[in-house]
């Protein structure tokens, strides 16, 4: 294929792509945004807004690309194993299992929409930019409502809490959760784009929302991401060690100027004041003696609160409705065949985050999982999800961020119409 060739091809490619990928952006934008909403409606609203531009994905022939297809079937495996569930009576709460199956539906379908969408990367690269944008401008409203309006979203509606809503997020770990897949994207950009200065200065700004929600595992996978894209950034030679590290001091002083500016007491005094596994531990242990009770089928999805009481160790002083472990609540919910499928998604996960550096949020909000509940809201768990899809459709670059051998490299280069051998390292 000819490179005017490869021209048409792609433009008529992102043509085709973008009107399932635009609205696919905006009702992610849009649920995220109504999250503070205790209706269903909102969730409802999302879910079928995202099944319905997926059908129509299907009936006008998007298919997903090559080798993206194991996500799809551990995602769309744990919606059948719910509607299993509830054909054979195996589960203890035949609504909660409804509603979340259709939860995981709903991310199946939003997977799909992902993988055969984006296969363009210039569109996939303005919409991560969009994405970083969007991400700024939640982390600034959600800092100035912390202050001047703690609990009351945008300044006008009441959450009925004090403590901890950060925008239109009730839940700080959920609003954590969010920025962990968006902060690498902003990362990235700032360390290769021509406006650094501008991507830099909103990566300290995600970082300093994320202190500003006092959440502990938050602030600490966020550190975590800053160094894991440093060192891949430098392990792929994309820029000069010296750029790099003036690049981290920068970023060190704009992220420390801004602390100082909103604060750093809550969060430090929340180090403090509860030890990070209080009520986890416990919880844990009720959760595991519930999987030992029922290894293979579950209890049903979404039936853990319902089940919980029944394995309780102590009394908390409130309702418990989730198992601060999303790992161990899947597979108590949906029986060991969900925890591997889930475990294999996290594995297969791993190749494309790291080699796109951006897409290493998917595996941040993976590891949150391990001590929290990121997955427990459909707007939540989707924004790892459509990460994973955007790594997954990545372009390799030779010399970069590739871990392919050679032959792979020639295979999808003369699969791409591309004459020039890979250069030699």
């Amino acid at each position: 294929m000819k490179p005017k060739e490869q021209s048409v091809f792609r433009n008529s490619l992102s043509l085709r792509s973008a009107p399932f990928a635009w609205p696919l952006l905006i009702v992610l934008c849009l649920a995220t945004l109504t999250l503070w909403i205790p209706a269903y409606w909102p969730v409802a609203l999302f879910e079928i807004s995202v099944l319905l531009i997926a059908g129509i994905a299907v009936a006008t022939g998007r298919t997903p690309a090559g080798g993206t297809y194991m996500p799809f079937f551990a995602l769309a495996f744990v919606a059948l194993w719910g509607c299993f569930q509830i054909v054979t009576g195996a589960t203890v709460n035949r609504f909660a299992t409804e509603r979340v199956a259709f939860q995981w539906m709903t991310w199946t379908a939003f997977y799909y929409l992902g993988v055969s969408t984006l296969q363009e990367e210039a569109l996939a690269k303005i919409l991560r930019t969009v994405i970083v944008w969007f991400g700024f401008a939640v982390a600034v409203e959600a800092i100035l409502q912390a202050y001047l309006s703690p609990g009351v979203v945008f300044g006008l509606f009441p959450t009925g809490y004090h403590e901890f809503v950060m925008g239109p997020i009730v839940y700080h770990t959920h609003f954590a959760a969010i920025i962990e897949t968006i902060l690498p994207i902003a990362l990235f950009l700032a360390l290769s784009d021509r406006k650094s200065n501008i991507f830099l200065g909103v990566s300290a700004l995600l970082i300093t929302a994320i202190v500003v929600s006092a959440s502990r595992g938050g602030l600490i996978i966020s550190c975590a991401e800053v160094f894991g894209v440093l060192i891949l950034f430098q392990k792929n030679k994309h820029q000069g060690g010296r750029k790099i590290g003036s690049l981290v001091l920068a970023l060190v002083g704009v992220t420390a100027i801004l602390i100082l500016i909103v604060g750093i007491e809550t969060t430090w005094a929340r180090f403090y004041s509860e030890a990070l596994t209080a009520g986890r531990v416990q919880f844990a242990r009720s959760t595991l003696r519930m999987i030992v009770v029922h290894p293979w089928i579950g209890w049903g999805l979404g039936c853990w609160p319902a089940v919980y009481p029944a394995f309780a160790t102590f009394d908390p002083g409130a309702i418990v409705n989730q198992a601060h472990c999303d790992w161990l609540q899947w597979t108590a919910e949906g029986g060991l065949p969900v925890g591997i499928a889930m475990l294999s998604l996290a594995f297969w996960a791993l190749r494309p985050a790291i080699r796109s550096i951006w897409g290493i949020g998917v595996i941040a909000v993976l590891t949150h999982a391990a001590f929290d509940y990121p997955f427990s809201r459909p707007a939540v768990g989707a924004w790892p999800i459509l990460i994973l899809s955007m790594a997954a459709t990545a372009p390799v670059i030779p010399g970069k961020t590739d871990f392919a051998t050679k032959p792979q490299l020639r295979k999808m280069e003369l699969f791409s119409g591309v004459d020039e051998k890979p250069t030699q390292g």
